[in-house]
């Protein structure tokens, strides 16, 4: 086994990107489905056609929004970031 080495790392707490674009999409169909309800429907078409055609906008604007999200805390984060002193160690086995 060699000497270990002391090397500077710096930690940060990232966010997960996919968690918050999921629930970016689901806040964004819970918010279509008030609007949605909001307004009267249309007979011919009914409740269900008028949610699902407006979910794909309300979908895909909630993930955008999320992504958003996760970024301007990832940009905090790196702001935020500390150094640590970690000893780093080979085996050969």
């Amino acid at each position: 086994m060699s000497e270990p080495k002391t090397e500077q790392v710096t930690v940060r707490r990232a966010p997960k990107v996919p968690v918050f674009m999921i629930l970016g999409g689901a806040l964004g169909a819970i918010a279509t489905l008030v609007l949605t309800s909001l307004y009267p429907v249309d007979p011919t078409v009914g409740f269900a056609a008028s949610f699902a055609y407006f979910c794909l906008f309300g979908i895909p604007a909630g993930v955008v929004l999320g992504a958003l999200v996760a970024l301007i805390i990832d940009r905090v984060s790196i702001r935020r970031a500390r150094s640590a002193s970690v000893e780093v160690t080979t085996s050969r086995d």
